[in-house]
């Protein structure tokens, strides 16, 4: 219950009125179960990691759950195949991807596509009230729409910073320029987007060396020191690299001394 997301999803199912179904401990690793209890409590919204969702997607037959009607993604980037199959398989849902860091309390922006268009990616939408999206550079200039820049975070959510780690909370956690609070704190995600020409923000990677694959954050700098613990390795290198269906693998490679 400590985990960033499971505080909304607990509480937004009391602030709305809605039944909250309990999955069984490690039940989330069994798409068949999901699928049977989702059946049997005719759930009506669930939430899913896309590489969560992909693996669900693969295991359900296609055109039931007809009681669903709502599916939200967050937590990594929703590739463009496993949108378009599930509104295939499912095509009475309406799919949700959000974005959102643990240092912004959760969830910052929403996008929604429409059934049928076709997508070169998926955004990460707009941002929510109360929350400003900045793209800048690296002299934190704002950039105009279409230009490349580091995401950075503002309003009312934004932490002031972690718990007993006054650099790290320097280095990420900075006073708002663009804010009119005098007390505004920007904070900045590490990753780099670009505004479209329609408003809707388009998540490209990371500026760093951190990646996430099914929603946790890795940083392959420390893979690699790991390695490099091992009494023949000379050198290391770790990399995250896209299947055939965009789901992100660590690849290592290193030298022999």
């Amino acid at each position: 219950f400590g985990f960033d997301v499971s505080v909304w999803e607990l509480l937004w199912a009391v602030l709305t009125g809605a039944r909250l179904v309990f999955a069984r401990p490690g039940g989330h690793k069994d798409p068949a179960y999901l699928h049977q209890i989702m059946t049997q409590q005719r759930v009506t919204l669930v939430h899913f990691v896309p590489s969560m969702l992909r693996l669900f997607i693969d295991s359900t037959p296609p055109h039931t759950l007809p009681g669903l009607k709502t599916i939200v993604c967050s937590g990594e980037a929703l590739p463009v195949e496993t949108w378009q199959d599930t509104l295939a398989s499912l095509p009475q849902v309406a799919l949700w991807n959000l974005y959102g860091p643990t240092e912004a309390s959760i969830d910052v922006t929403w996008w929604h596509g429409a059934a049928g268009e076709r997508y070169r990616t998926i955004p990460i939408g707009k941002p929510i009230d109360n929350t400003a999206c900045y793209v800048v550079n690296r002299r934190l200039q704002r950039l105009p729409p279409g230009l490349a820049g580091e995401l950075c975070l503002g309003g009312v959510g934004i932490a002031r910073g972690y718990l007993n780690r006054p650099e790290l909370s320097a280095e990420r956690f900075l006073p708002d320029p663009f804010s009119a609070q005098p007390d505004g704190v920007l904070y900045r995600t590490g990753d780099l987007v670009r505004y479209q020409p329609d408003g809707n923000i388009e998540y490209l990677g990371r500026i760093d060396d951190q990646v996430k694959i099914r929603g946790l954050r890795i940083e392959l700098g420390e893979i690699e020191q790991q390695m490099l613990t091992l009494p023949f390795v000379s050198a290391a290198v770790v990399v995250a690299r896209a299947d055939g269906r965009g789901e992100q693998r660590l690849l290592g490679y290193y030298s022999l001394k």
